[in-house]
């Protein structure tokens, strides 16, 4: 008989359902009976580890791992694995001394293009082991999408830079708000790899009737959470309709109601239970006092009296 190979992925499968959903693979039990020891710090490293960022996904995650929890299978509802992330990074004292120190460079350059956390995964792989790379973003600041698109009351601005500081400290080259247009160029810089990770930052449009006359009143959401999130939006109108019902939608109701608007709905074309939302996110919605009308499916866009 072989010996167990734990490093297969596929026995984790077999024995820890919350560490086969996730997709990091991240060690729940472990770092939970580290929680559970008042041992924070140990439980946050057991996380950045194979997540990288657990002060971030412990407030954002989708929770693949929850689902998954066998406690689900007896009780009401399963371990709040996610939560207890945010509980390690909140808890963690200092763990800077803990962290990888770079080694002497080994003469290879990277450039990765996109200042979110893919590019930024990869840097931490890299540098430890004598890579010298170079981070290009056409924003200012690190953090990518984590940091325009995700409302603030959801994720502050200083668990993103402590933990992308951490990175950046491990002797990352960053050049903030300078956009890459020009792979050929990039290729002439004489990198000995480019990692792509610019994300897909792109909403999704609705053409319907109506749209062009009324374009000055509708706004594609995740550029509107980015301008909300860089200062160029700080109000909105008392009226507000949400089209949609994944993640961004609840996002976009509920930084609606806190810049203004009073009366928000959201219009969704699928059944409740059906919405992509997460459901956590659908019950913060409702428990700002925002309706979520279903089976409704917009036909036209009406603009009238101003």
């Amino acid at each position: 008989m072989k010996p167990t190979d734990i490093s297969a992925p596929d026995y984790f499968h077999k024995v820890v359902d919350c560490q086969w959903a996730c997709p990091a693979h991240t060690p729940v039990p472990e770092y939970i009976r580290l929680i559970a020891e008042g041992r924070y710090s140990d439980a946050y490293m057991i996380n950045w580890r194979s997540n990288v960022f657990p002060g971030i996904l412990g407030r954002t995650c989708d929770r693949p791992c929850e689902p998954a929890c066998r406690r689900g299978r007896v009780e009401e509802k399963p371990v709040a694995i996610c939560r207890l992330k945010r509980v390690a990074a909140d808890f963690k004292d200092d763990i800077k001394h803990r962290l990888p120190r770079p080694s002497a460079k080994n003469g290879k350059r990277i450039a990765l293009i996109g200042g979110g956390p893919a590019s930024l995964t990869v840097a931490r792989d890299l540098a430890p082991l004598g890579y010298h790379c170079t981070v290009f973003d056409s924003d200012a600041k690190t953090g990518g999408m984590m940091r325009s698109q995700i409302p603030k009351f959801r994720l502050p601005d200083q668990v993103i830079d402590e933990e992308t500081d951490y990175i950046l400290n491990l002797g990352i080259e960053f050049k903030g708000g300078q956009r890459v247009d020009s792979l050929k160029k990039l290729l002439s810089e004489n990198y000995d790899a480019i990692f792509v990770g610019s994300g897909a930052p792109r909403g999704r449009e609705l053409d319907v009737p109506g749209r062009k006359e009324a374009a000055q009143h509708i706004h594609i959401g995740i550029d509107w959470l980015a301008s909300v999130s860089f200062g160029h939006t700080d109000k909105i109108g008392r009226r507000v309709i949400v089209l949609g019902g994944g993640n961004t939608a609840m996002d976009c109701c509920r930084t609606a109601r806190r810049l203004g608007g009073e009366d928000v709905k959201v219009i969704v074309r699928s059944g409740f239970e059906e919405m992509k939302a997460s459901p956590w996110e659908k019950e913060d919605a409702l428990h700002e006092d925002i309706p979520i009308f279903n089976f409704m499916v917009p036909i036209a866009f009406t603009h009238a009296d101003g």
